[in-house]
């Protein structure tokens, strides 16, 4: 009788922000698959009690956290735990900590789930790298777009999309789909959008809207998700946001895009063929899947998610996107179709904007004005290097919040 295969090594994963709903959801996938997975690092800007006990359960070889206070805090803690090495947790604090976790030589994936361009350098570190980086940053793409693709085929580094909108074009379209949709047949790709809180009409009509808490904001129908991406759901910037990230990841142009709304989110996305054809990836709306897709690709695994079942969901609806109503996905596609420095200028505007009106200092319905009026002020520049990037970024927070002076609260 041969001998048995030796069990190949475990992936070591780096997940940036992983007290976060996308950094929760990795861990439980994670959690599941013992023998192929280990947490060789996680992150979190503040919240250093939810950090801890996930340090005491997954025990990785580094911690990384916003300050020195946190730090000290936390390295109290853990004095005497060891991580799954068997070495003490080492526990660091800062920007550049977040970049060494991202492109340490131990590691083959990153999750890249920090929220806002706060994630562009330590991911970019990762693709630079050469790693398997598992993208939920959706700003990453959305301020620096060319030069992030370039330095993925430079660097040899494999990206996988976890928004599960792109997720499921992603798994929609054949592996020569980075050559662009043309080559492969597709005419179109179909971005689903649930609608958000506020996709009703009728029971918020305009003039409600103004009156929105955040709360309200934050109850999405469909999704359990953090504070500012549900806010962005409400107003539709975040598919503003995907359209941008879907145009860099398949190599097209916001015309080749059509945003669906699709109260279900049963469908995640799809890909209409020249033929006729429309591939759709089905699934409840649970981030585990898109998550387990891509930390095993090309491999299946078990992601803890119960089986669709078509007879409950019953029936499916679409409509088209109300640009007019939600003009942050109008916004969206300006800045894109633009170029430039303006993705990145709306994307700080929308962080500065998004902030204030969780801390009751502006109307929901302001938040695209003060968006818009921040990119009138800052018209579009050449994108030569990462630094033009980060001016204008600072740029437009300044002014942003020079703004709430005029438009809020």
């Amino acid at each position: 009788m041969s001998a048995a295969a030796p069990l190949p090594a475990r992936q070591r994963i780096t997940i940036l922000g992983a007290t976060g709903s996308i950094g929760s959801s990795t861990l439980d996938v994670i959690t599941r698959h013992p023998e192929r997975y280990c947490v060789h690092a996680l992150s979190a800007a503040s919240r250093h009690e939810a950090l801890l006990a996930l340090c005491l359960t997954h025990r990785p070889q580094v911690v990384v956290i916003g300050s020195a206070g946190a730090a000290e805090v936390l390295r109290e803690a853990l004095s005497g735990i060891e991580s799954y090495t068997g070495a003490p947790i080492e526990v660091r604090y800062g920007e550049q900590a977040l970049v060494d976790i991202s492109e340490a030589p131990e590691v083959d994936s990153v999750m890249a789930a920090i929220v806002g361009a706060a994630g562009l350098l330590p991911t970019l570190a990762a693709v630079r790298a050469g790693k398997r980086v598992l993208l939920a940053n959706k700003e990453a793409l959305v301020c620096a777009g060319q030069l992030f693709m370039d330095a993925v085929k430079q660097h040899g580094a494999t990206l996988l999309p976890i928004d599960s909108e792109h997720n499921a074009i992603f798994q929609c379209l054949p592996a020569q789909h980075r050559e662009g949709l043309a080559p492969i047949g597709v005419e179109k790709l179909l971005l689903t959008a649930s609608g958000g809180p506020f996709r009703d009409e009728t029971e918020w009509p305009p003039e409600r809207l103004a009156a929105v808490t955040p709360a309200q904001a934050c109850a999405h129908p469909n999704w359990s998700m953090g504070r500012k991406i549900s806010v962005d759901s409400a107003t539709l910037m975040n598919k503003g946001l995907e359209l941008i990230e879907a145009c860099w990841l398949f190599a097209c142009r916001p015309d080749d895009i059509q945003v669906v709304v699709h109260p279900q989110s049963v469908i995640h996305s799809m890909a209409a063929y020249s033929d006729g054809s429309v591939l759709a990836q089905m699934g409840n709306p649970d981030m585990r899947t898109p998550i387990a897709y891509a930390l095993a690709w090309p491999e299946r695994i078990d992601a803890g998610v119960e089986p669709l079942d078509l007879f409950q969901v019953a029936r499916l609806d679409f409509r088209a996107a109300d640009e007019e109503r939600f003009p942050c996905l109008r916004l969206a596609r300006e800045a894109i179709a633009a170029g430039g420095t303006w993705p990145a200028v709306m994307n700080a505007a929308n962080e500065v904007a998004v902030a204030a009106f969780l801390e009751g200092q502006l109307a929901f319905d302001r938040i695209p004005l003060l968006v818009e009026a921040v990119m009138q002020a800052r018209p579009p520049q050449v994108v030569d290097g990462l630094e033009v990037i980060l001016s204008e970024d600072a740029s437009a927070r300044e002014l942003a919040s020079a703004q709430l002076a005029v438009l809020g609260p």
